[in-house]
């Protein structure tokens, strides 16, 4: 396990570029959708994102992409990340089912696609997690049958972030039987699902906010075209598990608390500034961690267990930030927005280890990996 620091751009002037749009949208964000940070739905704002070219940055342009660095991308990420922007529209599309597409797609399917994903037109859902599978998503049992030239869909999926307002979903689904005996992520293949196919039921879960950002999606006998097969059948597994790196190790791993940060900083007494230090010496060593990961991805690399360093790490440190500036400030001397900002990020702060893998799972593959297991 490695974390070295990749080669950075010079990217002040990119900086000033982002920070000058985001003070043109930022007027009517409220604390509370500041403090949701990535989970902020506005299709709206990630148009106006991808007319700056700012989403699919290291895709080819042939694809609707910028051809950029991914270390450029990481400091756009950042920038709207810190200002707490609403970019849930295009995240997952641009984090992960983009590059998937781009990896394993056909060409029809990557011209089709991936430039809709670059102008913040087309919103994506992963569908792994299901009722009864907890954790040991080997055990899923939605189901794709071949009927004909294509596919027929059963199943359901649950704890799907934003199903309800996208278009796609990337479905991990079993074609095939677990061999008798054999590994039981053996016959489970990953499909592109149109989420207008007849067939698809999609219910909102509410959270403690009364958000509706999860949801539990059924599919009762949806048709799929044999186009719809991602990779290879029965290389689901391994597809998703290399996708899971994307998920894990970016900075929304360690940023999701930190516009609150900023907003606590002015009104910290002096007596708090070696805590006021320490937090912002732990974030420095995560934000160096997750920009090695990138710099791995972005050359190609496999780098599934340092991702699942990063998330568990960093989540520690976003779960744990709200209390910990709660603790800096005097109840009287915070500032309102401030409060409604810590308000949203309790409620929502016990998610965070639950996204893209429990702490538990993350904890297994490290061990896994230190031998230790």
């Amino acid at each position: 396990m490695r974390f070295d620091l990749p080669d950075l751009p010079d990217a002040t002037a990119l900086r000033h570029d982002v920070r000058a749009f985001i003070a043109r949208h930022a007027p009517g964000w409220t604390p509370e959708g500041r403090a949701r940070s990535w989970m902020g739905f506005d299709r709206d704002f990630s148009r106006a994102l991808g007319e700056q070219g700012w989403i699919g940055m290291t895709w080819p342009r042939e694809y609707g992409g910028g051809a950029r660095s991914a270390m450029e991308r990481v400091v756009v990420l950042e920038e709207l990340l810190a200002a707490g922007a609403p970019v849930g529209a295009h995240w997952i599309g641009d984090r992960q089912s983009g590059p998937l597409i781009l990896r394993l797609g056909s060409e029809e399917l990557k011209h089709r696609i991936l430039p809709g994903i670059a102008r913040g037109e087309l919103a994506f859902c992963i569908g792994l997690s299901e009722p009864d599978s907890g954790s040991d998503l080997a055990s899923l049992r939605t189901k794709a049958t071949r009927d004909g030239a294509g596919w027929v869909l059963e199943g359901r999926k649950i704890w799907t972030t934003f199903a309800h307002l996208s278009d796609y979903m990337i479905a991990l689904v079993r074609t095939s039987p677990a061999p008798e005996g054999g590994a039981r992520h053996a016959g489970l293949s990953q499909f592109l699902v149109d989420l207008k196919r007849p067939g698809i039921t999609i219910r909102p879960i509410r959270d403690l906010e009364g958000h509706e950002s999860f949801n539990e999606v059924t599919f009762d006998g949806v048709r799929l075209d044999a186009e719809d097969l991602l990779g290879e059948e029965g290389e689901g597994w391994s597809q998703a598990t290399s996708e899971l790196a994307f998920e894990r190790s970016g900075p929304d791993r360690v940023l999701s608390s930190f516009p609150a940060f900023t907003a606590a900083l002015g009104a910290l007494p002096p007596e708090a500034a070696p805590q006021a230090g320490r937090l912002v010496a732990r974030l420095a060593t995560l934000r160096a961690m997750s920009l090695s990961v990138s710099g791995m991805l972005g050359g190609g690399e496999d780098p599934a267990v340092e991702a699942a360093l990063v998330k568990d790490a960093g989540n520690s440190f976003e779960q744990a930030l709200p209390e910990a500036l709660r603790g800096l400030l005097d109840p009287e001397a915070r500032p309102a927005e401030l409060d409604r900002m810590l308000g949203t990020l309790t409620m929502l702060a016990p998610t965070f280890s639950l996204r893209g893998g429990t702490r538990e799972i993350l904890r297994g593959i490290i061990a896994r990996d230190l031998g230790l297991r």
